[in-house]
């Protein structure tokens, strides 16, 4: 994996969780395709459409591919039945090493934090999965804010929580609307590429 990282000297380092620092995403696409079909969608959920929405908080998610679909939903069933099924799936989880290693170099001297676009409770259960609760003292997630990415809420907030600059600090993210949050937060983002293994094959 080939991260370009932006020249500067950064006081703070914010990382995405899913598809930046574990390889959840083929995971959660198939969370989110099971609770979907069972919401009415017919044939399998078009994983370009889902990964367009990486980092979007959950409940969002439901409601833009429910509007794609003309799908009518209840946001909140769904919300709580795609989580249930990608609990069970979080312990298939693994670490995209690169980043991860980056993490843990950089935390020895600067602050760093989480900025997820999933629930509390998930974000941080897949951090104790992952064996990385203990390195991020700052997690935030999208119970902690009322505007999800692409909104720069999160990162700003992430960067306040840390006592840094928002202009200070360097973005990891694999997904476009974390890209547009960050920039709008002011921030230098690195694009991490790591759309997930079913996408790969299925680009390959």
């Amino acid at each position: 994996m080939k991260l370009e990282i932006p020249p500067g000297d950064f006081a703070g380092y914010i990382f995405d969780l899913d598809g930046t620092l574990i390889d959840t995403m083929p995971l959660h696409y198939r969370a989110w395709d099971a609770a979907m079909r069972k919401a009415g969608l017919r044939g399998p959920l078009d994983e370009d459409l889902f990964y367009s929405f990486g980092g979007v908080p959950t409940r969002r998610v439901a409601e833009l591919i429910a509007a794609h679909y003309r799908l009518t939903i209840d946001p909140d069933a769904v919300f709580h039945d795609k989580e249930a099924r990608f609990f069970e799936l979080q312990a298939e989880a693994t670490l995209i090493e690169p980043v991860v290693a980056i993490a843990r170099r950089v935390a020895r001297t600067h602050p760093v934090a989480i900025a997820s676009g999933g629930p509390r409770a998930v974000v941080r259960r897949s951090l104790e999965l992952a064996g990385l609760a203990a390195l991020f003292k700052v997690v935030v997630s999208a119970d902690d804010v009322v505007h999800g990415k692409p909104s720069p809420d999160m990162f700003l907030l992430a960067a306040k929580s840390m006592g840094v600059a928002a202009a200070s600090c360097l973005v990891f993210e694999d997904a476009e609307p974390g890209m547009r949050a960050a920039e709008a937060a002011g921030m230098k983002w690195v694009r991490v590429p790591s759309r997930g293994r079913t996408a790969a094959a299925k680009s390959g």
